[in-house]
């Protein structure tokens, strides 16, 4: 007799009013199946969806996130608000590629209030894609403390994202052309490293060392770093005064 553990992932859909939620609609009252642990969540426009609320959901234990909203050039708001989604999506990919998280346990897709059948079927494929990948962390080779941690300081880091994203990281034109080729280039990937990627090391080891003081070698540890590249943040941090080296322990702590 088998006795291996099946894992039930936890997933969560965050989908526009208009068009995905009817599509989700559809999909019920046609029968259509596709696992009930994806529960879901309606907002008007999937633009409304901020990359604080897909930190939260992995923070609270979430496996998987899905945005959902109208087609490209569909949206029922006249700022295409399903653009500001996409956009958003991209840059949480990038945060969590960064942080060591699987960026594919988050997508978004497009579904009209007409396409119960497609909005089922990605569902069904966005599920099994996160049960291969198993729970959040385990498969990245993140223990719970580091995930906690690591997931923190992206939080805490929203609100300077979101400045950054508004004045440096926007596409000028609506096109899912524009933002393809955009959210791929050297340039975007220049520009995040410019602006984001090194407040993002330093939140993280401030997010560590609320925990407890820790050494170099430690911080490295856990944040997949180099020691030299972990010194440097952390000489940063201490002439901004968010950290300091205890000569008694011989290890940081925050200041």
């Amino acid at each position: 007799m088998s006795t291996g553990f099946k894992f039930t992932p936890k997933m969560l859909g965050i989908i526009c009013n208009w068009c995905c939620y009817g599509g989700a609609d559809l999909a019920g009252v046609s029968r259509f199946q596709y696992p009930p642990y994806i529960k879901l969540i309606r907002v008007m426009c999937s633009g409304r969806v901020d990359m604080e609320h897909v930190f939260r959901a992995f923070s609270k234990g979430a496996d998987g996130v899905f945005v959902g909203g109208c087609h490209l050039n569909d949206c029922h708001y006249i700022t295409n608000g399903n653009y500001d989604a996409y956009g958003m999506v991209q840059l949480c990919k990038k945060l969590m590629e960064h942080i060591g998280i699987n960026p594919n346990r988050l997508r978004i897709e497009w579904v009209s209030a007409g396409e119960g059948i497609r909005f089922a079927n990605i569902m069904n494929e966005f599920s099994v894609e996160i049960e291969k990948l198993g729970p959040l962390g385990k498969s990245e080779g993140i223990d719970e403390n580091a995930l906690k941690s690591k997931l923190e300081a992206v939080t805490n880091l929203v609100p300077y994202i979101r400045l950054v994203e508004r004045e440096r990281l926007r596409v000028p034109f609506r096109s899912e052309e524009e933002y393809q080729k955009f959210f791929t280039s050297d340039e975007f990937n220049r520009l995040f490293e410019e602006t984001i990627a090194e407040k993002l090391s330093i939140s993280q080891i401030v997010s560590l060392l609320r925990e407890g003081p820790l050494t170099t070698g430690e911080i490295a540890k856990v944040l997949g770093l180099t020691p030299s590249e972990v010194s440097r943040h952390l000489n940063s941090s201490s002439r901004q005064r968010f950290v300091r080296y205890d000569e008694g322990l011989k290890c940081y702590a925050l200041a």
